[in-house]
């Protein structure tokens, strides 16, 4: 009865939105990619929301029920019907009156399963395109056939577009980029995004920021950057997110906004109200003095490794060698199981323990399937004694907090189901903020 009545609601609300859609004609930029939809999402809206009405899908709305009820500007009712209800109602308010709707949706566009973006691309249509990293193990690979199945689901996407539309890709990627040989109308325009030299809008001079003062660690506080595009270039911060890839939600807004030709420094001014989302590397006040590199939204093979690399470059603190106490600070590692890889998990969870054995100095993995990062580090000569293997988050989290030091950088990171989150609010500094700094706080969430 339950899958009868979502697929009922599915179903009405997405007639209501296609509807809506046609009423009122807004402009749409729909993300989709394996690795930043969200952070991406967030930057693009920032730099929209400058002088025009935008809507943008709320948290990770990317599904078959996200994207209707973002077009309808309605919340998750979960599993109230009475909710649901209401959402029907307002949609049919929006159809049956005239109120002042968004010019600009900005939409997060997910594919769980084969299908999911080809049956969207029937009846959105996409102004602006944007595609982040598509790696060679993406997440979901569970439900395809094969990785490039995912590939093609993601690539479905560009199908949607408008004649005359635009299509931002992440030039880094050698699978994002090679999308623009399947363009769906010769006259689609394509801007690339990214830290390498060819990138029509790239990020260059990039580092880290770190705090300052005599009683600092060292610890980073952001990442900067220098956004380069049609010859002109602005320097520009995130602060609260660390590693390189923070940066890239703001290249592809950037894109956006040189799609709609807006000069870059307002484009980059408008990204100063960017405030990257919890649990995507945010950077999160330890016990004891630690740092907390908080990943804890969801997992994949390759985000993963580019969280480890994150993790070495932060917790070296290459700046403070001069330092005699510099030795004492630990790297440490906190890995979940990564889900929905199916008959590749075992490997991709092996070579993750393999990167982290290279890393890290402590490594503490949590679930049935993260054995096997275990294991990689183990075979990759990471003695035994520096590896803690935890069944739940919570277990996981006391421990942690009793194997803190002063100094200590911790990465956490998991799937969405292993509620790594936990994690970070067993060993945070400030408890108290978890509903404004972590992922995963609302009511619902926080009774599973």
């Amino acid at each position: 009865m339950h899958t009868l009545f979502k697929k009922a609601v599915v179903w009405i609300i997405t007639l209501e939105a296609r509807a809506v859609l046609r009423k009122y004609k807004p402009k749409v930029v729909a993300i989709t990619g394996s690795v930043g939809k969200t952070s991406t999402k967030d930057a693009i809206y920032a730099v929209l929301a400058q002088g025009m009405r935008v809507r943008k899908s709320e948290k990770s709305f990317n599904s078959e029920i996200g994207l209707p009820l973002t077009i309808l500007g309605c919340p998750n009712a979960w599993g109230n019907p009475l909710r649901w209800l209401q959402n029907i109602l307002d949609g049919l308010f929006l159809i049956m009156l005239t109120v002042q709707y968004p010019e600009w949706l900005v939409l997060e566009v997910g594919a769980d399963r084969p299908g999911d973006i080809r049956s969207l691309a029937d009846w959105l249509a996409v102004d602006i395109a944007v595609i982040t990293r598509l790696p060679e193990i993406p997440v979901h690979v569970e439900f395809f056939d094969s990785p490039e199945a995912v590939i093609e689901e993601k690539a479905a996407l560009l199908d949607a577009v408008r004649p005359g539309g635009t299509i931002a890709l992440f030039a880094d990627d050698p699978r994002t980029l090679s999308l623009q040989h399947r363009l769906p109308a010769p006259d689609a325009r394509i801007i690339t995004f990214g830290f390498s030299k060819e990138a029509d809008v790239r990020g260059e001079q990039v580092a880290l920021l770190r705090e300052e003062g005599p009683n600092a660690f060292g610890w980073p506080v952001g990442m900067q950057a220098r956004i380069v595009s049609e010859g002109v270039s602005v320097p520009f911060e995130v602060v609260g997110a660390a590693g390189s890839h923070a940066l890239l939600p703001a290249l592809a807004a950037a894109a956006v906004g040189r799609a709609l030709h807006k000069p870059l420094g307002e484009s980059v001014g408008a990204l100063e109200r960017y405030d990257p989302p919890p649990g995507r590397m945010r950077l999160v006040r330890g016990l004891k003095g630690a740092l907390i590199i908080d990943d804890s939204y969801n997992s994949s093979p390759a985000a993963a490794e580019a969280a480890l690399e994150t993790l070495a470059l932060v917790g070296s603190r290459s700046d403070l060698l001069g330092r005699s106490d510099l030795q004492k600070y630990r790297k440490i590692a906190v890995l979940g199981d990564m889900l929905e890889l199916g008959r590749h998990s075992a490997a991709e969870h092996r070579k993750v323990g393999a990167h982290a054995a290279r890393a890290v100095d402590l490594l503490l993995t949590i679930g049935f399937r993260a054995r096997d990062i275990a294991q990689g580090a183990l075979d990759a000569g990471m003695p035994d004694k520096n590896i803690l293997q935890f069944e739940d988050a919570g277990k996981a989290g006391e421990e942690l907090q009793n194997l803190l030091r002063e100094g200590d950088c911790v990465l956490v990171k998991g799937s969405q189901s292993v509620r790594t989150e936990r994690v970070v609010e067993e060993v945070m500094a400030e408890p108290e903020r978890a509903a404004e700094l972590l992922v995963r706080q609302d009511a619902e969430w926080k009774k599973r």
